[in-house]
């Protein structure tokens, strides 16, 4: 047992230690990173990101300064990159979206630094595994971004034959057959059989039961229409556009009452289509709504501004 004075003399050292080492880590998360800091940024534009990049990285996350931490991030990405050095990249990237997320500067850097991502890892994938299935998907997704169906089909015919049940990819091919210009109902028809294959491959692709619906639309096949936007409706609850379908075609049979439900949930779902607006106007009206209807077709004349056309009215209601 200590005696009252040493206690007292203990007491009083640790209290002096821990204010000494307080006072040590404030410095160094004060000036001090502030000096390595814009020692880094003056390396960092002088093109030296050899030996700013370790200084950049250090100081990053020590500082006060929002200006400063800024161009330390901005320039952190850019002599990353120049290095490729992608996991430094990435940790100055996570610093510009999660402390400055609407600034210009720190947008325009992390748009093009993903996007150089990309395309190094696009270029190592060819490089690594060009005849994978996730080569020719890469390159089909290309050529689709360029409006080149028939090279993206061909992409997506090499992948099945790889393998005929990989999920999406009749889905793909489908989608690709049918975005020709002006394709042949020789070519629907073919379409129409890849989104049934991939149903049986996936049973919960909503984008196939979509397009299936879509097609039976245009067909005024309108029980096959509804049938497959029922299941897409189900498939993915956010799906709008299945919903629109879903009314539109009931519409068209002349199911005003029920098809009130999925279009009001169409215009929730996207309030600016004004296709639903009218379709949901229709169905208000027709169903002894009329005051509900005026409301909608006055949100339709509102959206596609005055004096612009109407949509075309359902065949159903052409031939009333």
């Amino acid at each position: 047992m200590f005696p009252p004075q040493t206690l007292l003399c203990i007491t009083l050292l640790t209290l002096l230690a821990a204010e000494t080492a307080t006072s040590q880590s404030a410095s160094k998360s004060g000036p001090d990173a502030s000096a390595i800091a814009r020692k880094a940024v003056t390396l960092a534009d002088s093109g030296r990101c050899g030996e700013a990049l370790p200084a950049l990285k250090k100081s990053v996350g020590q500082l006060k300064d929002r200006d400063l931490k800024l161009k330390i991030a901005l320039d952190g990405v850019r002599c990353a990159m120049s290095l490729h050095q992608s996991d430094s990249a990435l940790e100055f990237l996570r610093v510009l979206t999660r402390d400055f997320p609407n600034d210009p500067d720190s947008l325009y850097v992390a748009i093009h630094a993903y996007s150089d991502l990309s395309t190094q890892a696009s270029q190592q994938l060819a490089r690594s595994a060009p005849s994978s299935y996730q080569a020719h998907e890469l390159l089909a997704e290309s050529f689709e971004t360029q409006g080149k169906w028939d090279d993206a089909e061909k992409e997506y015919r090499a992948i099945l034959k790889q393998d005929q049940n990989l999920p999406g990819i009749h889905f793909r091919l489908g989608r690709a057959m049918l975005s020709t210009p002006n394709p042949a109902p020789e070519l629907a028809e073919q379409a129409k059989r890849e989104f049934e294959q991939e149903l049986q491959i996936d049973p919960t692709n909503a984008g196939a039961e979509y397009v299936l619906g879509e097609l039976a639309r245009q067909s005024q096949q309108w029980d096959e229409a509804v049938k497959h936007f029922s299941r897409a409706s189900r498939l993915d609850p956010q799906f709008g556009e299945a919903f629109f379908g879903l009314g539109a075609s009931l519409v068209s049979e002349k199911q005003f009452v029920d098809a009130i439900a999925p279009l009001e949930t169409a215009v929730k779902l996207e309030p600016r289509n004004p296709d639903a607006h009218y379709s949901l106007a229709m169905a208000y009206t027709r169903a002894g709504r009329k005051q509900d209807g005026e409301r909608e077709f006055a949100i339709h004349k509102q959206i596609i501004g005055a004096g612009g056309d109407a949509p075309q009215a359902p065949a159903a209601e052409e031939s009333k």
